[in-house]
């Protein structure tokens, strides 16, 4: 007689899918749930008080998550889920240069003023961990470096009539922008005490992306009007 395969047949019932609709809904509990906790009391929050935030023990947390490192981890592509639901659509540029520059710069400064606590934690973790490169930040910060990259791609070759950039040009410009932006802004949130307003922050950087930008395409002998519309270039 034939072996009974279990396996195949707790596949069949649907007993597997059940569960593991059963363990993801129970993570996206937890990761709301810390969501919340940090975002109210900041990156000191234990296991033990997001669990209390999602109505379940600590040990059940750590049964969903590898330990704190992993929930750390997951807690920062979260947010980031909920920042790049802001930023993406003000990384898609229109209007003129000024109005581009400005309007994906408020977003994003708007975003940090309205939770500082979850960007803290995106550079942070918890508060209990020692500070660590997290590879979804460094992800997340290249994956928009190099969008802009192409976008700076797309334009010099207009501007350039089809002659090629300097080799590394919008690469290096893309990550140098992108890199001065996180500098400024994560000063910005971990020193409240020395904020300026949210205006004169976003002022300032994009004063100071279009001073980089303008600078860099005048090099390869190209001006800029701030003025210009995009639709023109």
């Amino acid at each position: 007689m034939a072996k009974r395969n279990t396996r195949t047949d707790e596949r069949s019932d649907g007993r597997d899918t059940r569960w593991d609709d059963h363990r993801a809904e129970r993570r996206d509990r937890v990761l709301a749930a810390a969501l919340n906790a940090i975002g109210r009391d900041g990156s000191s929050v234990s296991v033990a008080a997001i669990g209390d935030e999602a109505g379940m023990p600590r040990s059940v947390v750590y049964r969903i998550f590898r330990g704190r490192e992993d929930l750390d981890e997951q807690i920062r592509a979260r947010i980031l889920d909920d920042l790049m639901a802001s930023l993406s659509p003000a990384l898609d540029p229109k209007g003129t240069i000024r109005e581009a520059i400005r309007r994906a710069v408020a977003t994003y400064v708007g975003w940090a003023a309205e939770h500082p606590r979850l960007h803290q934690f995106l550079g942070t973790g918890s508060a209990s961990r020692q500070p660590a490169n997290s590879r979804v930040v460094t992800d997340t910060r290249t994956a928009i470096a190099l969008r802009l990259t192409r976008l700076l791609d797309t334009y010099a070759e207009r501007l350039l009539d089809g002659a090629p950039a300097p080799k590394g040009f919008s690469l290096d410009l893309a990550f140098g922008m992108v890199g001065l932006v996180d500098a400024v802004v994560n000063r910005w949130v971990n020193h409240p005490a020395a904020r300026s307003s949210t205006d004169d922050l976003t002022d300032f950087l994009s004063n100071a992306l279009w001073g980089m930008l303008s600078g860099a395409t005048a090099g390869v002998g190209v001006r800029l009007d701030r003025d210009q519309p995009l639709t023109a270039l």
